[in-house]
This record gives C-alpha cells, sequence and structure tokens, in this order.
C-alpha cells in the first residue's frame, strides 16, 4: 500500500487532501468494479474486433466473404447488439448486476467460440448476430455501474481507464491474431483465423466466472463482502454530498423527464456525432493498410491496424486526467472537434504523402479519446436522476450503433475501399455539426445551471452534515470545499 499511496500522489489518482479513509474505500471500488468492467469490456471489443482481424488474415477466401458482406456480417452484430439495449439498463437498475453482465459475458463468449468452427458465410452471419445480443448489456450496463460509485472529482479519471479497456481489447485481438496466423495456421487442421476466436473465448469466460465472485453491484444495493457495513454506507453519502441521487424507482413519469429534459437530446446526439466522426480509424484504417501488400503483409496490417487504439487510450488517459483536475469538459472536446475536422478533410482531400494519412487517422483516434470526457459530463448532467442516466447512457448506444448499422452500408462501402470518398465527406460534415452542437450545453448550462431547489438543497445538507460526522478532519475540510465548488456553479 506504500508504493501505491507513493504513485497515486505522484499521478493525482485521488483527489487532493482525501481523507485514508475515504482513499482505502476508493481503492476498493476499484479494485472491484473498475477492474471487473474493463476486463469485461476488455474481452467484449476483443471478441468483436477479431471479426476484422480474422477477415484480413485468410476468413475472407475460406468464407467467400467478398463484395460488401463484411458490410452486412457487421449489421447482423449491430442488430443483435441493439435490440435490448434500453430494456437492459432498465433492467439493470432493478436487479443484481454482479450476476446479470457476468451471465451475458458468458453466452457472447460461447457464440465466439462458435465462430471458430463456421463452414460458411450463413453460418457466421448467425454466430454474430448471437454475439451481438450476448453483448447487449456489456458497454451501457458497465458504463451505468462505473458511473454510479465515483464522485465528479474521480469520475472521469475511471471513465478513462473503463473505455481504455475496449481499443486496448482491440489492439490485442490484433496481436493475437498476427501470433496465431505466424504460429498456428494448420495445427490441429484449423487456419489461424479460427484459432483467434477459440484464444478468445479462453479469455472471455474464465473472467465472466470471476465477476459472479467479485463485482459488488451498485452503491446502494450492495452486499458485498469485501465491503465492511460503515464502507457501505460511506459510499451511499459521499456520493449524496457530490449531488448524485440513488434510484428513485421506475414509475410513469421516467420517460417523460427523460424526453422533454432538453440534456437528454443534446448529450445523445453530441455522443453519437462523436463516434462518427472518428469512424475512418477503425475498418477504413485496416482496410488502407491491407490495400498495400507490396508494402504491409499480413502480419504487419494486424500490428499496424493498433497504432489509432494506442493513441485513443493515450488520449483517453491524459484528456480525463486534464478535464478532472481543471473541473472542465468544454474544453478538451473543442480540441477534439477540430482534430476531426482536420483528420477527416486530410482524408477526403487523399492526394497526401503516405506520412499525411498516417498522421490523419492517428489524430482521429486521439480525437475519439475525449469520448469518456464526454460520459463524464453526460453522468453529472443526470446526477439527480439515476434511471435516467441509465436510458440516456443506453439511448446514445443504441441510436450509435443503429448509425454505425446503416451508415457504413451507404457511405462506408466496402467495394469504395480504400478511398471511401462518400464515408469521408460525410465525417467531415459530421465534424462540422459536432463542433456547432457542443456549443449548445456549453452556453445552456451558463443560463439554466444545475443548482437544486431549496427541498433538495435542504436533503442535500441534511446527508452532507451526516456524512462529515463520519469523516475525519482532514477530509471534511476537503469535502466542504468540493460541496461549495458544486454549489457555485455546474461543470463546464
Amino acid at each position: 500500500m506504500g508504493f501505491w499511496r507513493r504513485l497515486s500522489d505522484v499521478i493525482r489518482w485521488y483527489p487532493k487532501d482525501m481523507s485514508h479513509e475515504e482513499r482505502v474505500l476508493v481503492h476498493k471500488i476499484d479494485l472491484l468494479v473498475l477492474v471487473f468492467a474493463c476486463l469485461t469490456y476488455f474481452t467484449k471489443f476483443l471478441d468483436v474486433s477479431a471479426l476484422t482481424n480474422a477477415y484480413v488474415s485468410g476468413m475472407k477466401e475460406d468464407l467467400n466473404i467478398y463484395g460488401n458482406r463484411l458490410n452486412y456480417i457487421n449489421a447482423v452484430y449491430e442488430v443483435g447488439y441493439c435490440i435490448f439495449q434500453i430494456p437492459s439498463n432498465i433492467l439493470i437498475t432493478r436487479i443484481p448486476a454482479q450476476y446479470y453482465l457476468p451471465t451475458a459475458e458468458v453466452v457472447w463468449g460461447m457464440f465466439t467460440l462458435g465462430t471458430a468452427f463456421v463452414k460458411n458465410y450463413q453460418q457466421l452471419m448467425a454466430m454474430r448476430f448471437m454475439v451481438g445480443l450476448g453483448a447487449t448489456a456489456c458497454y451501457v450496463g458497465c458504463t451505468h455501474i462505473v458511473n454510479s460509485w465515483y464522485r465528479r472529482s474521480e469520475i472521469g479519471r475511471r471513465n478513462a481507464i473503463f473505455y481504455s479497456a475496449g481499443p486496448i481489447g482491440t489492439m490485442f485481438s490484433g496481436y493475437i491474431q498476427a501470433a496465431a496466423y505466424t504460429n498456428l495456421n494448420g495445427h490441429g487442421g484449423l487456419e489461424g483465423w479460427r484459432w483467434l476466436f477459440i484464444i478468445c473465448t479462453v479469455i472471455t469466460v474464465p473472467i465472466a466466472l470471476i465477476g459472479y465472485v467479485v463485482f459488488p453491484d451498485v452503491p446502494e444495493r450492495t452486499k458485498s463482502r469485501f465491503l465492511t457495513e460503515r464502507e457501505r454506507e460511506l459510499c451511499q453519502s459521499r456520493l449524496l454530498l457530490d449531488g448524485f441521487k440513488p434510484s428513485t424507482g421506475i414509475n410513469r413519469t421516467l420517460f417523460k423527464r427523460v424526453l422533454i429534459n432538453w440534456r437528454f437530446h443534446v448529450f445523445v446526439s453530441l455522443l453519437v456525432f462523436n463516434s462518427l466522426t472518428a469512424y475512418a480509424r477503425s475498418t477504413p484504417f485496416t482496410l488502407w493498410l491491407k490495400a498495400m501488400p507490396e508494402r504491409y503483409d499480413t502480419a504487419d496490417v494486424d500490428n499496424l491496424g493498433t497504432i489509432t487504439s494506442a493513441v485513443l487510450v493515450a488520449s483517453a488517459l491524459v484528456t480525463c486526467y486534464y478535464s478532472d483536475l481543471t473541473q472542465q469538459r468544454f474544453p478538451v472536446l473543442f480540441v477534439a472537434g477540430v482534430l476531426s475536422l482536420l483528420g477527416n478533410l486530410l482524408l477526403l482531400i487523399w492526394d497526401v504523402s503516405l506520412g499525411g494519412k498516417f498522421f490523419a487517422f492517428i489524430i482521429l483516434g486521439v480525437s475519439h479519446g475525449t469520448a469518456p470526457v464526454l460520459i463524464s459530463w453526460t453522468a453529472e448532467q443526470f446526477a439527480g436522476d439515476l434511471e435516467a442516466r441509465a436510458i440516456v447512457i443506453a439511448s446514445y448506444n443504441v441510436v450509435g450503433e443503429m448509425c454505425g448499422l446503416v451508415v457504413p452500408l451507404v457511405v462506408w462501402q466496402v467495394v469504395d475501399s480504400p478511398k471511401f470518398r462518400a464515408g469521408y465527406i460525410f465525417a467531415t460534415v459530421m465534424s462540422v455539426f459536432w463542433l456547432f452542437l457542443l456549443f449548445v450545453p456549453y452556453v445552456l448550462n451558463k443560463r439554466y445551471p444545475l443548482l437544486p431547489d431549496s427541498e433538495e438543497a435542504e436533503v442535500s445538507r441534511v446527508n452532507s452534515e451526516d456524512y462529515e460526522k463520519g469523516l475525519p478532519e482532514a477530509g471534511k475540510a476537503d469535502s466542504l470545499k468540493d460541496t461549495a465548488a458544486v454549489e457555485e456553479k455546474s461543470i463546464e
């Protein structure tokens, strides 16, 4: 613990002057909640991105996946992934997440294994649909859980770590495929790309089993054997101090209070546009590399294809740390929008050097790395309504995935690779829209700040007093400063 304490002070992992008791608690939350959420999200991306890596490593030829068939396979996955997301995230506010999320992981893991043994294009379509259906709960469920445990001064960094697990999974899929293609191709009568899906399953299912033991659900329901009674109480009271309220239940007013809230429409749109502007960093980047066989062989494509994921991780960590320490989300997101516009414009022009194209793809990865900053901002905007927050997270992911289903079929058709002119026109326009839309919450939050009404303020005051009675003096002063900061203005 001594080494971790010194390291955490250096990297500012905990807010300055946090009490020892609260540090110990947050450290436990990181181990129980954040680590499992990251591992789950890692395996989801590992299993999902395996398809693209398998496609460029022999699956295309073995299963006759020519023309736009890759688009159709991705589309059927998106259908399975989307159809249950909003109900799933409403459901997770009512049932124990420590059973629900690991079970979903086992399901998609087993269908990932089935993908290793498909014999034709039709069987592959069926397997990908079931992988998508099983993975429905992963991202939206884990995002909701992670954002239910942390205070405003902690949430951005944790979202960055969680979000980074996805691209790290994509990177490892590329590395595993390169190794499988080189060392396992033909072993046991199986092609290298089939071994990739087997290896992914061997990683996925044990992680799910760990979740049944360690994952602690949400603060108000947790019965974790790893938290004391005092710690379980502190989990709830410290969130109340920061304006994050527990569940109020599901009733007829839920959808009304979501749909009439301008923040719902604006933040869902921002989150969706954020993914559309950076689409080129994934499949188009890989297909561009594959289009140069004289320069890059199959293993090179698998390895180089991870570059944009690597810079995304670095961007997420740096930008979320900055936005947590400054408690400002807008400046980081504005810079991301500018980078997105620049990257897509360079690729639209296309007639630039090899280094220029690499630069464009890389800054799109940097831009998309700010997504957890936007997610943290969204969670803060819905701090007072847990169910609404769950719906917002699921809604943006459903709309984003639906766009991910339709948009590639229209403007990112594989037959247009590697130039994708229609795709880069679309992404450039989306970048402009995203920059303009970003100013809406920035302006409206100044005009209509998130200040509690008199009744809510009184509840918050009482809860704060109860919470502070249990804090050591060092932590109490910091808590009072945090409360004052929250009351002065909403986070920009």
